[in-house]
C-alpha cells in the first residue's frame, strides 16, 4: 500500500510540475549575465571637443534580479574611461552599481531595463574623483538611453526551450529572486 501512495504521490508531483513549466517562462540570472556578456556594446564619448573629452567603454556586467530590491535588478560592472584634456591623457576604471526596473515588450518579445540609475561608482585612482562626479550624470543619461533601446533578453521564436511559447503567450514579468519569470496564463 505505501508503495502505491508512494508512487501515485510521484506521479502527482510530476504532472504539476509539468502543468507550472507550461503556465510559466523563467529566465535565470545566468542566462541574463550571459546576454549582457554578448550583446553589451556600450561606448559612450562625453565632453567638451577641444576642452576635455571622455571615452567610456562598459564591460564585465552582472546582474543580481530581485535580491536587494523587489521587482529591480541590480547591475554591476566596469567602465573603462580615457580622457584628454588641455591638461594631458588620464586613464582610469570606475567600479559602477546600477539599479533598474525591467519591463516587457509585448510586441518585440524583449525585456528592456528601465529607469537606469547609477547608485553608486568608485574609480581608481581615487585622484579622478571629481572627474567621475562631473561626467556621472552624463553617464547616467547616456546609460538610461542605451538600456532603454537595446534590450537585456529578446524571447526567440525558433527556440525549442519554450521561448516562443512565452513569446506568442505572455501576459508581463515578475521579479523573483535570481529569475524573471513570465506568466503565460491569467
Amino acid at each position: 500500500m505505501k508503495k502505491v501512495f508512494f508512487a501515485a504521490a510521484l506521479i502527482l508531483c510530476g504532472v504539476l510540475v509539468g502543468c507550472n513549466q507550461l503556465a510559466q517562462y523563467s529566465i535565470s540570472e545566468q542566462e541574463i549575465n550571459q546576454a549582457l556578456q554578448k550583446r553589451n556594446d556600450f561606448a559612450k564619448d562625453i565632453g567638451l571637443p577641444g576642452v576635455a573629452d571622455a571615452h567610456i567603454v562598459l564591460s564585465n556586467l552582472v546582474s543580481q534580479i530581485g535580491r536587494e530590491e523587489p521587482n529591480k535588478i541590480t547591475l554591476t560592472g566596469d567602465a573603462n574611461l580615457d580622457m584628454s584634456s588641455i591638461f594631458g591623457n588620464q586613464k582610469a576604471t570606475i567600479k559602477l552599481k546600477m539599479k533598474t526596473l525591467p519591463a516587457f515588450d509585448k510586441d518585440k518579445g524583449a525585456i528592456f531595463l528601465r529607469e537606469m540609475e547609477v547608485v553608486d561608482a568608485t574609480v581608481e585612482p581615487q585622484k579622478m574623483q571629481t572627474v567621475l562626479q562631473t561626467l556621472l550624470p552624463y553617464l547616467n543619461q547616456s546609460l538610461s538611453s542605451y538600456f532603454n533601446q537595446r534590450p537585456a533578453w529578446v524571447l526567440r521564436e525558433d527556440s525549442s526551450k519554450g521561448e516562443a511559447l512565452a513569446k506568442k503567450y505572455a501576459k508581463g514579468i515578475e521579479i523573483k529572486p535570481g529569475k524573471i519569470v513570465i506568466p503565460l496564463l491569467d
